[in-house]
């Protein structure tokens, strides 16, 4: 049976097995392909949603805006369109917060200070990186809206969510970080972000604590079609 086990057993990159969930969300689903955008894309393999998908021959557009991140997709994943840029709902330039923990490195001011608090923690440097607005990126990368959407922003998913124009750009799947970080276990779920995403039409169709996955309400009554 042991063996069994091991050989039926499949690879997650994800941090608690997001991509794997995906995986058998997008067997109902049946896209024609899988195309994903990540925001927030940290590393190539490393605790990634998207990775599985490259690993199979899908590619996409992945967002780093740590310079010292992002030049390993070009060695990794070359098929990818990898942005040294961040994600905000106005362009421009704005100060990257790199933490000591790079999992951790934000836009947010306040998200950063909050987290020196912890005792920890400690702000390494800041940096100005170039600002681009999610609905220019799908324009400008995709002929549709991607299939997948991973976001992992620190501080700034819900905003970030708020300014996509879901009229024009309904991605089929999104999958959003939706706890909050700490080091006493005082952590909590983002609420508002589950139900801004129930609001623009999207079940929440899996959640791992850690990660919330939603699927398009219309998308999913079609499944199997």
């Amino acid at each position: 049976m042991r063996r069994r086990l091991v050989e039926g057993a499949r690879r997650s990159y994800a941090q608690c097995g997001e991509d794997l969930i995906i995986d058998f969300l997008f067997t109902l689903l049946k896209p024609a392909q899988v195309r994903y955008l990540d925001i927030g894309a940290h590393h190539p393999t490393y605790l990634s949603n998207t990775y599985l998908f490259y690993e199979r021959g899908a590619s996409g557009v992945c967002v780093e805006p740590d310079a010292a991140l992002a030049g390993a997709f070009s060695r990794t994943r070359p098929r990818d369109i990898c942005l040294n840029v961040g994600i905000a709902p106005t362009e421009g330039v704005a100060d990257f917060f790199h933490m000591s923990t790079p999992t951790l490195n934000t836009f947010s001011r306040e998200q950063a200070e909050q987290y020196e608090s912890f005792g920890t923690q400690h702000i390494e440097r800041v940096t100005p990186v170039p600002i681009r607005n999610i609905n220019k990126v799908i324009e400008e990368y995709f002929e549709s809206a991607p299939e997948l959407v991973s976001l992992d922003v620190e501080g700034l998913d819900l905003a970030i969510l708020k300014s996509l124009d879901y009229s024009r750009h309904r991605p089929a799947v999104f999958c959003i970080e939706t706890l909050s970080f700490t080091e006493n276990q005082s952590e909590h779920k983002l609420d508002e972000i589950i139900e801004w995403m129930k609001a623009q039409g999207y079940m929440l169709y899996a959640d791992t604590y850690v990660n919330s996955v939603f699927v398009d309400n219309e998308t999913w009554k079609k499944r199997g079609n």
